[in-house]
């Protein structure tokens, strides 16, 4: 019998019959997160990231296996969410460069393009830990190596492959206590392997997935063109499209030169293998035209704004998510993006000097082309990042490397150590001194949170209940309580030091001003005079309050 040629029509399908596995399962993957805290989006951020890549998709009419591929890593980079999200991202971003130039999925190429994939997610953790999604992918692309010499059916490998990924997800409880004893297996291991399920069943099984009502998951919704404007609309033709450069290696800021030159509104974002082009423009054809010096172009988009101005502006201002573009300007030094949930936190770091807060934080991670946005709307020549969350640290990090300006991210895992690096900042200091000095505040600050447990769990040593209060202590489980305000009080004593001097309460949107103030007063009693303590209505969801302490 003929071995089965899976070609890119095949490979697409699959590619989007994964996303739609793990969009429709999301919330079991969620439910898998070991700390029992309402934070458990790992589910939700794969999903939103593999969506992301099906959309772009539908977008390719017969496309290569390396097409395919290509267009997968490069909408995964751009719309990944949370660590999770963004090492799904690299494994594709390397499974892309393994698939380089192919018409069709051979056992070969499908080896080396998962090793690679493995390759660039290690490569992008700091410090990786086995028992999680890299050793699931990891043993996986072992397997494929090895037994890929002896077989000619790609379908056959990558059924192999899928029972390796289970196979190595089943054992990660003995490689990670924690999971042992929780009786779960890795999260994101199991995102993996979900995905690695649906496009099995369009590979082996000719059947892709569909997406189902329940499990669909919302998208951001940008900004219609025709709605950018308040006035008189300059240019007629909101004007996108994708340069693949393939052997080109031209730049992209004589591109963006042009553009200026012919329209406004433009935005070139590019990396090593495209550039993404967006201009208001009434000569789209010349765009386009300067646009395939460059390489060939895919995923054009014209749109007559006039025509679309008087029915989709108000709705357009209604579900407005990406910021303009502004260019750099040389006289501003310094700018900032911070990433927090909560109109008072985010005003306060308004206050405080930050030029774009991104919405996000537990449970919505914002995406790398979120944190991209903002950077590319702050027109600082140095741009620093605070993602305030270590779940965002790695797409802020993507965000960077996407940047046509000078990007430094903070690695501040909490709202204080945010708040504490910006008023660490002095405009009067180099960038290097600044870095330091921001650093240091970020090392200085205890970070204390109350929240809820979102189910039952064993973690830790503590035998937690659903629904009962959590302290948690510079991010590791301090104790359990019945009451928020005992909880909250409890914290602060713990981390308060015979050094300290400064208490801020953060009270979040389910706390009441009464109870808020009656927190402050307790703690300024027992603390006497030697402290000074704060209180900021927050309006944060999941936590009641987020506690610092200097």
């Amino acid at each position: 019998m003929l071995e089965k040629v899976v070609n890119g029509l095949i490979f697409k399908d699959a590619v989007i019959s994964g996303a739609n596995n793990i969009a429709n399962q999301k919330a079991k993957v969620d439910e898998l997160n070991v700390f029992p805290v309402p934070d458990g989006d790992t589910g939700t951020n794969m999903s939103m990231t593999a969506t992301a890549a099906a959309k772009a998709l539908d977008a390719l009419d017969n496309p290569t296996v390396a097409e395919v591929a290509d267009c997968t890593a490069s909408a995964m980079l751009r719309g990944a969410r949370g660590n999770s999200g963004v090492i799904l991202s690299l494994l594709f971003r390397g499974i892309s460069k393994g698939l380089k130039g192919a018409k069709e999925l051979t056992p070969n190429n499908l080896a080396d393009a998962l090793s690679q994939g493995v390759k660039a997610a290690y490569k992008a953790v700091m410090k990786p830990t086995e028992g999680t999604v890299l050793t699931v992918a990891r043993l996986a692309a072992e397997h494929a190596t090895a037994i890929a010499g002896q077989t000619q059916d790609v379908v056959a490998l990558f059924d192999e492959i899928v029972s390796a990924a289970a196979d190595a997800l089943a054992h990660t409880p003995e490689q990670l206590p924690v999971l042992k004893q929780a009786g779960v297996v890795d999260a994101g291991g199991k995102g993996l392997l979900v995905i690695l399920e649906g496009m099995r069943s369009v590979i082996r099984d000719g059947k892709k997935i569909e997406r189902l009502e329940q499990g669909a998951v919302e998208q951001p919704k940008l900004q219609n063109a025709a709605a950018e404007f308040e006035g008189e609309i300059a240019f007629t033709y909101c004007t996108e499209f994708i340069v693949n450069r393939g052997s080109h290696d031209k730049g992209a800021l004589a591109l963006r030169a042009y553009l200026e030159s012919i329209g406004d509104s433009v935005v070139v974002v590019e990396d090593e293998d495209i550039i993404k082009v967006h201009v208001h423009t009434d000569n789209p054809g010349n765009a386009i035209q300067e646009g395939l010096k460059f390489g060939y172009l895919t995923n054009m988009k014209i749109d007559n704004m006039r025509d679309q101005h008087e029915s989709k502006a108000h709705q357009a201002r209604q579900s407005k998510k990406q910021e303009e573009y502004v260019a750099v300007d040389e006289s501003i030094e310094f700018g900032f993006v911070a990433v927090a949930a909560g109109q008072g936190i985010q005003t306060l770091f308004g206050d405080l000097g930050v030029n774009k807060v991104v919405s996000g934080g537990q449970t919505m991670n914002p995406s790398t082309d979120d944190i991209l946005s903002a950077i590319h709307s702050v027109p600082a020549k140095t741009v620093f990042v605070l993602p305030n969350n270590k779940n965002i640290i790695m797409a802020a990090e993507q965000a960077e490397k996407l940047a046509d300006r000078k990007v430094c991210v903070l690695q501040t895992r909490t709202i204080p150590q945010g708040i504490s690096a910006m008023l660490a900042f002095d405009p009067d200091r180099s960038f290097a001194q600044n870095r330091v000095d921001m650093t240091k505040a970020i090392d200085r600050v205890e970070t204390g949170q109350v929240t809820f447990a979102a189910r039952d769990s064993e973690y830790e040593g503590h035998k937690i209940k659903k629904g009962e209060i959590l302290a948690i202590e510079n991010g590791r489980m301090s104790f359990i309580e019945k009451d928020v305000t005992k909880a909250a009080y409890k914290l602060i004593k713990s981390m308060y030091k015979r050094d300290s001097q400064f208490v801020t309460i953060i009270y979040g949107a389910d706390v009441t001003d009464d109870a808020a103030e009656r927190l402050q007063e307790i703690v300024s009693a027992k603390l006497g005079d030697g402290a000074e303590v704060s209180l900021i209505n927050g309006g944060q969801p999941v936590y009641y309050y987020i506690l610092s302490v200097e």
